[in-house]
């Protein structure tokens, strides 16, 4: 699928709902850099590609460094802020798995826990089984249940221009979402393939509060976002702003990456729930995946089961909310991206955690954000070769893996 077509995925459903942009590559040990040239050329690219604007921050040996490009604001010239907070999109996935495995490190649940002994009746319908699918089947996406974002509708009315400013600020409720792909078949049998579907991390987010009798994102803020200090990460609900400081998002809301150019900054982001609502910074994601990798969120086991990956081709793998990608110079790492209008984010880091990068495009139709990460960790600047949006972050790139989508 081509760099244009994978940026669609966020903006349209059938070009895929969200731009999920999973993790990147993991494997030698990435040498710390004083010169970030390469990535900041990686970064003025994108903006040259047609992305109004970029911001990336990076932690190595040397320290922190950040570098924007581009516009936060195409009205008022307002430049991009190391600071920014944005829309994360998928990167909520890894926010999710990590809190259903210290639920499991506390004994309140198990990984091959089945849904329906959870979620009884959700999952039924059409051939869906929620009694033949475990929790760990949800989390490293081998359950099969479909992609609600890659249903036809779903996509005419969130992710196309006509449907999405009419229904922009509608609260979906999460059954709602699982309901929607309760109406197609399974994409498979469970634990027979892999497919990513945002409908396995709502499903996630609603055992969490099965389990807790608590909002998922009352779990986050506790476990994950307090412990951190990550001040700049919030799980918004329903709230259809973005905190400042922060730029403004656009999209061609199109099949296309001609064409107007909206301002999607506004939206309830309940359409995404535990798939993809979070906001968060470039800073604050470095500190959670280092702190995650490191072992500071999980105990040894849980961290193990979340690094247990299914192969998804020579570069890439899947592990339980985490993407491992091996980078052409032979660095792996590890993480996830994320798309939802209007923005596009990537947020990876070296298994040791002495390597982190995260960075985000307030634009959802152009950039190769693979460039960009090659760049900061192999140190090549210019194309990836990858055309779109990180491939080796994004895998498989099949409609609907957005935001939701890896």
């Amino acid at each position: 699928m081509s760099g244009r077509t994978t940026r669609m995925t966020l903006v349209a459903a059938t070009a895929v709902a969200l731009s999920v942009a999973l993790a990147a590559p993991a494997v030698a040990a990435s040498p710390a850099r004083a010169d970030h040239e390469a990535t900041r050329k990686a970064i003025a690219a994108a903006v040259e590609s047609g992305v109004p604007g970029v911001t990336a921050t990076a932690r190595d040996g040397h320290g922190a460094w950040s570098a924007t490009a581009g516009v936060g604001d195409l009205k008022t010239g307002k430049p991009r802020s190391a600071d920014d907070r944005y829309r994360v999109g998928s990167i909520t996935k890894t926010f999710v798995a990590t809190v259903l495995l210290q639920l499991e490190a506390e004994g309140r649940l198990s990984l091959d826990d089945t849904v329906e002994e959870w979620l009884p009746g959700a999952v039924r319908g059409n051939g869906h089984d929620g009694s033949r699918i475990t929790l760990r089947q949800l989390l490293n996406h081998t359950s099969g249940i479909f992609n609600y974002t890659a249903d036809d509708d779903f996509g005419r009315t969130y992710f196309l221009k006509d449907g999405f400013f009419e229904h922009r600020y509608d609260t979906k409720k999460p059954e709602e979402l699982v309901a929607i792909a309760m109406t197609h078949k399974p994409d498979f049998e469970p634990g027979t393939s892999w497919n990513y579907s945002n409908t396995n991390y709502v499903l996630a987010g609603m055992v969490i509060e099965k389990a807790t009798g608590r909002p998922y994102g009352d779990e986050i803020r506790d476990r994950v976002i307090k412990p951190l200090h990550l001040t700049a990460t919030s799980v918004p609900g329903t709230r259809v702003t973005v905190p400042g400081p922060s730029s403004r998002a656009y999209s061609k809301l199109a099949e296309t990456a001609t064409g107007p150019t909206y301002d999607v900054t506004k939206i309830n982001p309940s359409l995404a729930y535990a798939a993809g609502e979070m906001i968060s910074s470039s800073a604050d994601l470095n500190r959670f995946y280092t702190a995650l990798l490191r072992g500071k969120l999980l105990p040894r086991e849980q961290l193990a089961e979340m690094t247990t990956t299914v192969p998804l081709d020579e570069a890439n793998a899947y592990g339980l909310g985490l993407l491992k990608s091996k980078l052409s110079c032979g660095v792996t790492v590890w993480g996830h991206g994320g798309g939802i209008h209007g923005s596009i984010s990537e947020a990876v880091t070296t298994k040791d955690g002495r390597h982190a990068l995260a960075f985000n495009l307030n634009g959802d139709w152009s950039g190769d954000t693979a460039a960009v990460i090659e760049a900061e960790f192999c140190g090549k600047s210019g194309k990836s070769g990858k055309s779109g949006k990180a491939e080796a972050i994004e895998p498989t790139r099949t409609p609907g893996m957005t935001f939701m989508r890896p």
